[in-house]
């Protein structure tokens, strides 16, 4: 189903709005947990919260109407205007998110070099960005929600860190489970919350209707203006009522731009409104309630029950980032930023529904570190944020070449449009900067690792390429070759894996040179990644001949898809290939690298490079090949 087209039935179209508000809303609906409390904690200045918090201090009005302010005007710009109602235009075939913008971007600037060079490098550092998120979501999240037990009672105070670990560790071990199951309970568990933190709100409106002002966006620029750093570092914690919006644009293709528009301006919107707006009124009634405003929203016998619904909705949230890092490590393979990595399927029905054992390995190990290390979701919160707005940034620039080439907008109408919204994001992006030292260098030490490992794989996968395609025979003068004075022939098909159509395999080479033999037919097979998220079938295989006994065959592949190279020839058939698995042998070459003094990069580089490829999940696996019809053919390569 693509977004934007086509009719959907009421029916339909609210079930994909529940269905979003469970996957897509879970990280932005949970952020009234913190944001709040940390934003008016920063306004506050330096040494007040402690003397507010004991009841020594009241908060100033102007101060809370200025953060409700903020956070209100950052819900309607930042996740309204630019997020449900201009990136979610930006769809790659009904398909959104990060490296589907960048899949545009790189389709818009066409064979330009250097523009090329540059959206690769900018959907590098967005998905490298995202893992910093996907690490922080869960800690933060789960962390907060267990933290309500302080405000039933004290006691509960020395189980909150061992209570949150147990919960992301059930977490964490259900995934290679599956969550088809239980998805479906995602959505209207996620509605009860988004009702349960609307209502005690709008009693404390109620009690207090003047928080209604803070629509006014003059107490918010009043409020940067007049409060100098201040302001700054609360601008760095009113950014945390936004984190989540990314994925609003992620999960486009799951349910399409009307019904996510709907869920978020019909519910989602209006009820964290409500609630922000209802902690304003806490605050401001009772200003001990600095400590945890949210909870306090409740009366005392409703804490527990607040509690365990807040859980709930973290884990959900959690769970949505988590499969967020699974399809996103999945494209990046596809698109060569990664190596081949394992995924298991773990939905008959969904082909979306996969489980990477690595990633959910190194996702938890990073999650039970910052539980561990920061232990309160107040310190907690300094390390959120930048790796978020760094995300919107890039994302920003990526949509601006999007609508100017792809559009066919006029450079300055586009920059009139996008450059707003990127000076808000950069200004985001500086206050959050100034929490590096506090913990803000958790996600950027993350981010820059993981842009590092992408950049290394993608600089010498090409090396590699470039080295390898030299030394090649170009096909055609071999089969021209072996046609005048044809080796020894044996029955059946070989299948050669390259990722060069247009030079001799290795493993062909190695197979002759060895075997002396070559089969009745011979097929020269590559698979190539499109920058469309998915391939239509009728576009899947094409045929080339290569003289008498040889063919050409490319396989396509989309970004979003798993490829399973026997089910893709089965195809073939339709094409004059009669294809038979049971009678083809497929030949891989297994490359054993070696670092070289004049590879084109430095030794550590050439070093982790070799770690990697090493580290590759095996391509009979990967491409699905049945493992009794795959001969490997060793090769020592330098680089």
């Amino acid at each position: 189903m693509k977004s934007g087209t086509g009719t959907r039935s009421n029916t339909g179209l609210w079930a994909l709005a529940v269905g979003s508000i469970g996957v897509v809303y879970g990280d932005i609906g949970t952020s009234p947990l913190y944001a709040f409390h940390e934003a008016i904690i920063a306004a506050s200045g330096p040494g007040h919260y402690e003397a507010i918090r004991r009841g020594r201090e009241a908060l100033a009005r102007g101060n809370v109407l200025g953060v409700l302010s903020l956070i209100l005007w950052a819900l309607i710009i930042v996740v309204t205007l630019k997020y449900v109602l201009i990136l979610l235009r930006a769809d790659n075939n009904g398909e959104g998110g990060t490296l589907t913008l960048m899949a545009l971007a790189s389709r818009a600037v066409g064979r330009i070099a250097k523009a090329a060079a540059i959206v690769a490098l900018l959907g590098i550092i967005s998905a490298a960005l995202f893992y910093g998120d996907a690490v922080i979501t869960p800690a933060l999240s789960v962390l907060s929600a267990i933290e309500g037990l302080d405000v039933a009672t004290p006691a509960f105070h020395s189980y909150v860190v061992p209570l949150t670990i147990l919960i992301l560790l059930v977490l964490f071990a259900m995934q290679s489970r599956g969550t088809a199951k239980v998805a479906a309970l995602f959505g209207p568990v996620m509605v009860v919350w988004f009702v349960a933190i609307a209502v005690p709100g709008l009693g404390w409106i109620a009690a207090d209707p003047g928080v209604l002002w803070a629509f006014n966006p003059f107490y918010g620029i009043y409020f940067l203006l007049d409060h100098g750093m201040i302001a700054l570092y609360t601008l760095g914690a009113v950014f945390l009522a936004v984190t989540g919006a990314e994925a609003l644009y992620a999960d486009l293709g799951h349910f399409g731009r009307g019904p996510i528009q709907v869920a978020w301006l019909g519910l989602v919107l209006p009820s964290l409104a409500i609630n922000y707006l209802g902690q304003g009124a806490v605050v401001l009634a009772h200003p001990r309630a600095i400590e945890n405003p949210f909870f306090l929203l409740y009366p005392g016998w409703l804490t527990i029950p607040a509690v365990v619904l807040a859980a709930i909705a973290t884990v959900i949230a959690s769970q949505a980032v988590i499969t967020g890092a699974y399809s996103l490590t999945s494209q990046a393979i596809q698109l060569g930023l990664l190596p081949r990595l394992e995924i298991r399927h773990t939905s008959a029905q969904q082909a979306g529904q996969i489980y990477m054992p690595r990633v959910n390995l190194l996702l938890l190990i990073g999650v039970l570190l910052l539980v561990a290390l920061f232990r309160s979701s107040s310190a907690l919160a300094s390390a959120y944020g930048i790796a978020v707005t760094g995300t919107m940034v890039v994302t920003g620039m990526m949509a601006f070449i999007v609508i100017w080439r792809m559009w066919r907008w006029s450079p300055i109408a586009a920059a009139a449009l996008m450059v707003p919204f990127l000076f808000i994001d950069l200004t985001f992006l500086s206050a959050n900067l100034l929490k590096v030292v506090e913990g803000g260098w958790v996600p950027l030490a993350l981010g820059g690792l993981v842009m590092l490992v992408m950049y290394t794989w993608r600089r010498g996968t090409k090396l590699l390429y470039d080295k390898t395609r030299r030394l090649e025979t170009p096909l055609d003068d071999l089969v021209r070759i072996l046609e005048r004075k044809p080796p020894q022939r044996v029955a059946g098909t070989a299948v050669f894996l390259t990722s060069d159509p247009k030079s001799a395999p290795t493993a062909l080479l190695h197979s002759l040179k060895h075997y002396k033999v070559l089969h009745e037919k011979n097929v020269i097979l590559s698979v190539e990644t499109t920058h469309t998220p998915r391939v239509d079938s009728s576009r899947r295989v094409r045929i080339e001949p290569v003289g008498s006994t040889f063919m050409r065959v490319l396989l396509r592949f989309g970004y979003m898809e798993t490829p399973n190279i026997p089910r893709a020839l089965a195809i073939a058939r339709k094409l004059g290939w009669h294809f038979d698995i049971m009678s083809t042998s497929f030949f891989l070459s297994r490359r054993a690298l070696r670092p070289t003094p004049n590879s084109g990069m430095p030794r550590w580089q050439d070093r982790m490079f070799i770690w990697l490829a090493r580290s590759a999940n095996d391509a009979t696996d990967y491409f699905q090949i049945p493992t009794d019809r795959v001969v490997e053919v060793g090769t020592q390569v330098t680089i």
